[in-house]
């Protein structure tokens, strides 16, 4: 009895251990929860009702046209060509906004790191677009940048022949691509600028005395280093912008035609112009399953990279 005694008494303690265990861990995950039961009810119960509305076919200004179509919708999706279009235009929109983006504000970066007169007031004037809402940015680009008879571009290109010139209605998608680069070039800048005040200022000494020239400094030792900043911009950045609703709408209508319409607003027009409520609803659950997709990869890279620094370190 005393030699089955202490392997039973052992067996006893680890049972309590972990039963400790995952006390403890309930304990620690309490606080979270009514976060994680809002945002289940907030994001994944709408989406459930949406993959309802995907696979019927509902028109709102037909009573009693609701019926089950199984994926008859999502074959529509793939068939539209302005649904194409449309995410042709997000991708270039995208894209193309992420990445301006985030050479200026590299650019910035760089110049805010350095210490001179007047640095917080600048930084603080630079990060001032990021602070304005999405509506108010795109109405003060619409009627105070781009409008041809008062607006502030023709002003100043007056001088060189161009007086009256209507932005929006020639070049619809650009204009709204430059509001949006003004937007977020501020977000991207401050990551830049974090990662650039992580860095070890020895290193940078070092290879200025070994006699590496600034060009050199910047492509062999800080570029690397801000890798994972960059990536991790650029990821944020495309997953807020994919999802612009605002400048499209208030700046253009999506129009001429759908020439600068996204993928959102194009939903938008499908569900509440055209009154299609299961194509949109198609569309929306494409979008949201692709947007995930590449969206996993990419963050999947970036904590790769940041995993491999953390142990090359």
């Amino acid at each position: 009895m005393t030699a089955i005694a202490p392997p039973v008494a052992s067996a006893h303690r680890r049972v309590r251990t972990r039963s400790e265990q995952r006390r403890q861990s309930w304990v620690r995950r309490a606080p979270l929860l009514p976060a994680l039961l809002f945002t289940i009810i907030v994001t994944q119960l709408p989406f459930l009702v949406t993959l309802y509305y995907s696979v019927e076919s509902w028109s709102l200004v037909r009573p009693g046209s609701r019926h089950f179509v199984g994926f008859s919708n999502y074959v529509q999706v793939f068939t539209d060509s302005q649904f194409r279009t449309t995410a042709l235009n997000t991708i270039i929109m995208t894209v193309g906004s992420v990445l301006i983006a985030m050479l200026i504000g590299v650019g910035l970066a760089l110049v805010l790191d350095h210490k001179f007169i007047g640095r917080g007031v600048v930084r603080t004037l630079l990060i001032t677009p990021f602070l304005i809402m999405p509506v108010g940015a795109a109405l003060l680009w619409k009627t105070t940048m781009f409008d041809p008879t008062f607006g502030f571009v023709n002003f100043i290109l007056r001088p060189f022949g161009i007086g009256h010139f209507d932005w929006i209605s020639s070049f619809p998608l650009g204009s709204v691509m430059i509001e949006m680069i003004w937007q977020w070039t501020p977000f991207m800048m401050l990551l830049v600028l974090a990662g650039l005040q992580s860095q070890p200022r020895d290193i940078l000494e070092a290879a200025a005395t070994d006699g590496a020239r600034p060009p050199a400094i910047f492509r062999e030792l800080t570029l690397p280093h801000l890798r994972r900043y960059i990536e991790l911009g650029i990821v944020l950045g495309a997953i807020y912008v994919v999802n612009d609703f605002d400048a499209v709408y208030m700046m253009t209508h999506g129009g001429p035609g759908i020439s600068s319409a996204n993928l959102p607003f194009y939903i938008y027009q499908r569900a509440f112009l055209g009154f299609q409520v299961g194509q949109a609803a198609a569309m929306g659950v494409v979008v949201v399953v692709a947007t995930i997709i590449i969206a996993t990869f990419a963050l999947r890279l970036i904590f790769t990279s940041f995993s491999g620094t953390e142990e090359a370190a």
